[in-house]
């Protein structure tokens, strides 16, 4: 065995010296041509994951028609050189295939850029909204988790927050390896995603944190995506409007700012407090204008190699949850075809139970997350039993991170007699005065999570007009019925915004909130 380390060992030298002489060899052979620094995407810099097993890319700038010579520490024989396009742009094509570091990378041109430490694993963009954005230090128990994290062979990446009017080509951000130091700001439901898989497989792991509070998906989406259907293009027509308006908006904001600040300067002369915060001005781009984030902090993470995505939002969409049934798939088709990766796992959190108001219907955007689930390579972690109703920020992510590495391991690592999902309701059968339901993902059985009777459970006749229920388990479904409806025709299960229904398998993963019936809620116009 020592004998084999040995010569393992020795190879790897070998190659590396190999690759290093290579690498002189084509900067004295390019630098005489050179004329201009060459540069790479934050993305790709030191400490960073690369996806392991893939055909990789590697692009940057230099000076337009400089060529560009790529080394590579792992491999002995160069990469095919290239030449910087007109617009300054290059890029190569390049295999990571070997064991799991470190290893480096050297590019050349006028000047010589390494990329070290870099690890062959897996790699995820998080993203979303506040939810994935919550910090380590925010969430569950903090001392004691971020004092665990522990883990060099983690790397995390921020995506500086930005907007932009058009993709951009680069970011700010940088790599870094997992420590309390590191991890103290990170997303925490990226981490414990993270830590799972790594405490699962023993492989590295690339986690790209791109993600803003309080955002629209659409702000997620490249604009062409929702100008082109009829159903997304209304928020194409506002922004436009709202643009358009904008003047008139400004002259409004100007004249409320000079009544704010003779308010601030009448209160202060009083000796009283002044008003905390000032009229807000308006602009024609924000973070949750059409495309600004997918400009901004999508477009320059594009083409880094990825395993897959895992997401967290729809609270910022539930007034318009009907259009998030078509607008959630078209930006996951959106991001897999710009990716050019092929349809790659994507994998969400489906919003938990809070107390909205003004009419929303977070169970409508629910339903519409459930709903997605018809697309291929897609998955959902249910969050109903660890939520917090009066806190849009439940500060239990591990579970949340767990969940989400649960489809992980189950879809793409193998693990394939692994219970990954909660019940998802399959179908109904009326039977005299009771509805039987049957589910899909029932792992070893139904049971519920208090010990109860199954919760939050409603039937309704033809006039739909619901009304409570019970809900008894038999084997593998579950009987529903009420004796003020003899005749039902519908069941809906934990239909409310602050229901937390108990129904779960014996694995202890909840159950979707669902409906059997079809008919308009709220939402169904709103766009």
């Amino acid at each position: 065995m020592t004998e084999v380390l040995c010569s393992n060992r020795n190879k790897n030298k070998n190659m590396k010296n190999l690759a290093k002489i290579t690498t002189i060899g084509l900067l004295a052979l390019f630098a005489a041509t050179a004329v201009a620094d060459v540069k790479l995407p934050a993305v790709i810099g030191d400490h960073m994951v690369m996806q392991r097993g893939a055909k990789a890319t590697i692009w940057g700038w230099a000076d337009p028609g400089e060529k560009i010579a790529v080394g590579l520490s792992w491999q002995s024989f160069p990469v095919k050189p290239t030449t910087a396009g007109k617009d300054g742009k290059w890029k190569v094509s390049i295999n990571t295939i070997g064991a799991p570091g470190p290893h480096e990378i050297t590019v050349v041109g006028k000047n010589t850029v390494k990329v070290k430490d870099i690890m062959f694993g897996e790699v995820w963009v998080c993203s979303g909204q506040s939810n994935m954005q919550w910090s380590m230090k925010a969430s569950a128990e903090p001392a004691k988790n971020i004092a665990l994290a522990k883990y060099p062979h983690i790397r995390l990446f921020t995506v500086a927050r930005t907007v932009a009017d058009k993709p951009q080509d680069d970011c700010k951000g940088s790599w870094a390896a997992c420590s309390p130091e590191s991890v103290s700001n990170f997303s925490a439901v990226a981490y414990y995603f993270g830590k799972h898989l790594h405490d699962e497989m023993d492989v590295p792991i690339g986690l790209i944190s791109t993600n803003w509070g309080g955002t629209l998906a659409e702000a997620w989406t490249r604009r062409e995506i929702l100008e082109n259907d009829r159903e997304l293009k209304p928020i194409i027509d506002r922004f436009e409007e709202n643009k358009a308006n904008l003047p008139e908006a400004l002259k409004k904001y100007e004249e409320r700012l000079e009544t704010w600040n003779a308010t601030v300067a009448k209160a202060k002369a009083e000796g009283k407090k002044p008003p905390r915060r000032g009229p807000r001005k308006p602009s024609a781009r924000n973070q949750n204008s059409p495309s600004s984030l997918y400009n901004g902090m999508i477009a320059p993470l594009i083409p880094f190699a990825i395993k897959g995505a895992i997401w967290y939002q729809g609270e910022s969409n539930v007034s318009r949850a009907y259009q998030y049934r078509k607008l959630f798939p078209a930006m996951i088709t959106n991001w897999r075809k710009d990716w050019g990766q092929g349809d790659f796992p994507f994998y969400y959190v489906q919003i938990a139970p809070f107390k909205y108001g003004g009419g929303r219907e977070s169970q409508e955007l629910r339903e519409a997350q459930l709903m997605s689930l018809s697309l291929k390579n897609t998955g959902m972690a249910v969050t109903s039993d660890i939520a917090t109703v009066s806190n849009i920020h439940p500060p239990n992510k591990l579970d949340v991170g767990r969940r989400l590495a649960l489809w992980a391991l189950a879809k793409d690592y193998g693990k394939k007699d692994l219970v990954h999902s909660g019940p998802i309701y399959q179908s109904m059968k009326i039977e005299g005065s009771k509805i039987r339901l049957t589910f899909d993902s029932v792992g070893s059985g139904l049971k519920t999570l208090d010990g109860n009777e199954a919760s939050h459970l409603t039937v309704a006749g033809a006039d739909q007009k619901f009304v409570e229920a019970k809900g008894r388990i038999e084997g593998n479904t579950l009987i529903v019925s009420s004796d003020a409806v003899k005749s039902p025709v519908a069941v809906r299960y934990g239909w409310s915004n602050t229901a937390e229904p108990n129904l779960a398998n014996k694995e202890g993963l909840p159950a979707s909130t669902f409906r059997t019936d079809d008919w308009p809620g709220v939402s169904f116009e709103a766009r």
